[in-house]
């Protein structure tokens, strides 16, 4: 099957390669009163320039989140390096509410980072802490200051350090017709092209341990899912069924996939344990029942079905089979995901006739939408639950943009060439 594939089918693996594609941040919203930070330039002790500017980078990733506003450096009264530089006054002066300090220091290609966060108003420093890491990590190193900064002051754990997954097309109905499977860090920095094909990629999803993607490929003629390692760009086709074979979506412990085959007839929930290779039916009526997702325990899936008329989402319980309706408000809702503390639904919703984002409380049924753009689709969460990103059209063109759970913050990573869409937020790197 491989060598078939390779023959007739033209795929691109590249998994080192960086595209240019960038995606740009354009914030659009943020919260009302936002905390004021002061992140002073680091000092550094090297023998040649830094090739990032991991303060820069620590401002743009709390300023992203819409939570924090950043002190411009124009407007900084002193540049301290150290607790004995801080004077708290002139902070104060400048409305600010936290500090963040930093030196750098290279020794052999090496770079040790020390950052410290202070109290301003409390007038007392909150921790010192140092990291280390190669030139090509500087970035790396920087996403997990942001994320120590914003844990310590919110109480949620930061995001900074995580990436996502989304499809890039480039669609003209002619034969150079292309799609991409991109991979970039949550800011949109770093693109790097996972897979090229002139055949359709679609529905990528990551594994809990963040290793492995698994997505839709029509590489072989009709849909087929593949997994593929991320370390080693190694992938395997897992469905070669007629039919529909689409949505997959790993286990929380990682040893399945939740699916949709339509081998039986209608479209049907399946799960394939990645160990055994057995699929096991999950859902059994003449409906389509399609776009599953796994609650966070690994007991049940949520998943998209039209036996009610018009698509809504339902939830089936494995160990008994017991299907639950758990949207009723609107004549439209699909595309369901569960946010990370079990707690509420994101899906896409339709009202007045165009589609939305719209979060759902699981136990009192409240909805909230959350978007007000159009054709909105394609939701996933970040894995602190704070955000949620999603596939929409600006300037009538295919972005990717990103909103907070409550509707306070949000903003767009537009591409700078080709369509983006299907975003798939990965799990924490631990």
């Amino acid at each position: 099957m491989k060598k078939f594939v390779g023959l007739m089918f033209s795929m691109v693996l590249l998994l080192s390669m960086y595209a240019r594609a960038d995606l740009t941040i354009e914030i659009t919203q943020g919260v009302d009163n936002p905390t004021v930070i002061g992140i002073v330039p680091f000092g550094y002790s090297g023998a040649r320039g830094l090739p990032e500017d991991i303060p820069g980078i620590v401002r743009a990733d709390l300023k992203l989140s819409g939570q924090f506003r950043p002190i411009p450096v124009s407007d900084m009264l002193a540049f301290p390096r150290s607790e004995a530089e801080v004077i708290y006054r002139d902070w104060r002066i400048l409305g600010a509410e936290f500090l963040v300090t930093g030196d750098i220091k290279e020794v052999q290609g090496r770079y040790t980072v020390t950052f410290e966060l202070f109290d301003i108003l409390g007038q007392r420093k909150l921790f010192r802490k140092s990291i280390v890491g190669s030139e090509a990590q500087l970035r790396d190193l920087a996403h997990y200051i942001s994320d120590e900064v914003y844990e310590k002051i919110t109480g949620i754990r930061g995001a900074f350090s995580t990436q996502v997954a989304y499809v890039e097309a480039f669609q003209q109905g002619k034969p150079t017709d292309r799609f991409r499977l991109m991979l970039a860090d949550a800011d949109g920095a770093r693109p790097r092209l996972l897979l090229e094909s002139k055949h359709p990629l679609m529905s990528p999803t990551w594994s809990t341990d963040g290793k492995r993607l698994a997505y839709v490929s029509f590489e072989t003629g009709r849909a087929a899912i593949f997994v593929q390692d991320l370390a080693t760009a190694k992938r395997e086709q897992v469905t070669n069924y007629k039919g529909l074979n689409g949505a997959p979506a790993f286990s929380p412990d990682g040893t399945k996939l939740a699916l949709v085959l339509s081998k039986d007839g209608n479209p049907e929930i399946y799960t394939l344990n990645l160990i055994t290779r057995q699929f096991a039916r999950v859902t059994q009526h003449f409906a389509i029942d399609t776009e599953p997702s796994w609650t966070p325990d690994g007991k049940s899936l949520v998943f998209t079905s039209n036996r009610g008329g018009k698509p809504q989402i339902y939830k089936v319980t494995l160990a008994t089979g017991m299907v639950e309706r758990l949207t009723f408000a609107g004549d439209y809702n699909a595309r369901a995901r569960v946010s990370p503390d079990g707690k509420s639904l994101v899906m896409v919703h339709r009202s007045n006739g165009v589609f939305h984002i719209a979060t759902q409380d699981i136990q009192s049924g409240d909805l909230r939408i959350l978007t007000e753009t159009y054709l909105d689709e394609s939701p996933s969460i970040s894995p602190n639950g704070a955000m949620l990103m999603y596939a929409t059209r600006f300037q009538n063109k295919g972005i990717l943009a990103a909103v907070s759970l409550d509707a306070g913050v949000k903003f767009r990573l537009p591409s700078k060439q080709g369509d983006v869409r299907e975003p798939a937020w990965s799990p924490f790197f631990d």
